[in-house]
């Protein structure tokens, strides 16, 4: 084998070796501060609390009218967070 193709190979693998470990991290697992669910009257529907410390306004899906999910990432309107399912 020549070397540049040896070089070509350990340079593809040099790159995609941490796309390989994002992707199987997954979206925001083990990492500290993660979104947490904040209780409310209603148990079904509780509020997030996101790592910067703010509670969503909403309490639960605008159109399913479901849990909001903590794995998706809030969308900030006037500085306040808005979850989604």
């Amino acid at each position: 084998m020549s070397r540049t193709i040896r070089r070509g190979r350990s340079l593809a693998a040099a790159l995609l070796l941490p796309l390989g470990l994002a992707v199987l991290a997954g979206p925001g697992r083990g990492v500290a501060g993660d979104p947490d669910y904040v209780p409310t009257e209603d148990p079904a529907h509780p509020r997030i609390r996101y790592a910067d410390s703010l509670v969503s306004l909403n309490d639960r899906c605008a159109v399913r009218q479901g849990k909001l999910s903590t794995t998706y990432a809030p969308v900030y309107v006037n500085g306040r967070p808005i979850g989604f399912c």
